[in-house]
């Protein structure tokens, strides 16, 4: 070795050691704000720790438990309303059989912390990648935790991680990236909205496409051959109403301080308002549904360029359009958005940054709203539609900035890049002049 190499190695070795030094401190110290989060997590969902309000566990620990002995027998459980998820969500409800030395509800809270696991470790994986950063680990491990014990007392935080790990996949594994969209839409329908800033044109995205649509339509086939009612989870979401915590019943809540005769009654699975204008009212609320698709569809008409961060940034204003004009915006939804937030901050060139604190804020609402005062809400006390008009709110003014910036993506001066995303191609450049001298980049 010349005396020339062994200066060059001296030289770029201190280059790369704080680099890796830094990616471990962040790295461990995500590490443990999770571990303390889900710590706290852990002892409320155990009742250890008790939050005031209904408990929130007996999701768990009545119906999913009810469920799975329905399961177990070969069927869906097709004489139970409350029963309004895709054949996959049957999975989940039968997971904690894996763990037989544990109760039920046990069972399931530990299989949610190994899910909740998983999912940061590939936020963290890709916050490595050139042209990604870890901030949306840190989303992730705020978002969860915003929401207190719900977030381990239902199976959607196992769709959210789905639905990021398809995201973070759809770069480099477009067909793998296809199949979690075709489970994840199995799982609960939404995940199907990731496919909103897929392009069409190019091989990756080809991959994407008829890898999500053959995914998709085996793996419905083969479960309504193989079990008897694996659709009627169709009739039954049909038939719903306007949830109290959604953002139409903030009308009814109102309106009962003017007299309205209306109530609020246990109604296929959640407390809902019934009364004199409801329809209207739901109607309304399919209608602002029927606007966000037509809105979305008219985007995808005019966007000519993909950008890197496209992706997860027309995912991310799709499912939050379509959760803020829904009939029913349970706690637990606001899970689906931070984890396409999570992707999106993970993406250095994603624009969704601003939407996603909303998210975040809208999330820790949520907490306060359910269960903490869900008395006040259910009651439309003064107090309780303040919660709603604030939570509420904050996720109007998230869907209206990421629309704007879904709309404008190059703001701020921001060239496209590309960075592996389906059907992208990178800009191409005017060839250089042959007496212009090249210049470093």
């Amino acid at each position: 070795m010349t005396s020339t190499d062994s200066t060059a190695d001296t030289t770029e070795r201190p280059a790369r050691l704080p680099w890796a030094a830094r990616t471990a401190r962040s790295a461990a110290a995500a590490w443990t704000a999770w571990a303390a989060t889900r710590a706290l997590l852990l002892l409320c969902a155990m009742r250890v720790l008790v939050l005031p309000g209904p408990d929130v566990t007996t999701d768990v620990s009545v119906i999913y438990q009810g469920w799975a002995e329905v399961l177990r027998t070969g069927t869906f459980p097709l004489d139970d309303v409350t029963w309004q998820y895709p054949p996959a969500a049957a999975l989940p409800v039968l997971a904690p059989g894996l763990l037989p030395f544990l109760p039920y509800a046990t069972a399931f809270f530990a299989l949610m912390l190994v899910v909740d696991a998983a999912a940061l470790a590939l936020l963290l994986r890709a916050g490595r990648r050139p042209g990604h950063r870890r901030t949306g680990a840190w989303v992730w491990i705020a978002g969860v935790a915003l929401l207190g014990p719900t977030a381990y007392a239902r199976y959607d935080l196992l769709v959210a991680a789905v639905a990021a790990a398809a995201l973070l996949a759809a770069a480099r594994r477009p067909r793998t990236a296809g199949a979690l969209i075709a489970y994840g839409a199995l799982l609960k329908v939404w995940p199907v909205l990731l496919l909103a800033g897929a392009p069409l044109r190019g091989r990756r995205a080809r991959a994407l496409w008829w890898s999500a649509a053959g995914w998709g339509a085996g793996l419905l086939l083969a479960a309504a051959v193989a079990v008897p009612g694996a659709l009627c989870f169709v009739g039954f979401q049909r038939d719903r109403g306007t949830e109290v915590e959604s953002l139409g019943a903030l009308a009814l809540h109102l309106a009962r301080h003017a007299g309205w005769p209306g109530e609020v009654q246990l109604h296929y699975g959640s407390l809902e308002f019934l009364g004199p204008g409801v329809p209207l009212v739901s109607a309304l609320a399919l209608a602002l549904s029927g606007a966000a698709l037509a809105w979305l569809v008219h985007w995808r008409l005019r966007t000519a360029e993909f950008t890197a961060a496209t992706l997860a940034d027309a995912a991310f204003t799709a499912v939050l359009l379509f959760t803020t004009t829904s009939r029913v915006i349970s706690p637990q939804y606001l899970l689906w958005l931070v984890g396409t937030a999570a992707v999106c901050l993970t993406v250095r060139a994603g624009r969704q940054g601003l939407p996603a604190v909303l998210v975040l804020l809208a999330t820790g609402v949520t907490l306060l709203e359910f269960p903490i005062h869900f008395a006040d809400v259910v009651a439309s006390t003064p107090w309780g539609v303040t919660l709603l008009v604030l939570r509420n709110g904050l996720l109007v003014a998230a869907c209206l900035l990421a629309c704007r910036r879904l709309r404008n993506p190059g703001g701020r001066g921001r060239r496209a890049q590309d960075a592996g995303v389906p059907g992208v191609r990178p800009s191409l450049s005017p060839a250089p002049d042959a007496h212009t001298p090249a210049t470093s980049r």
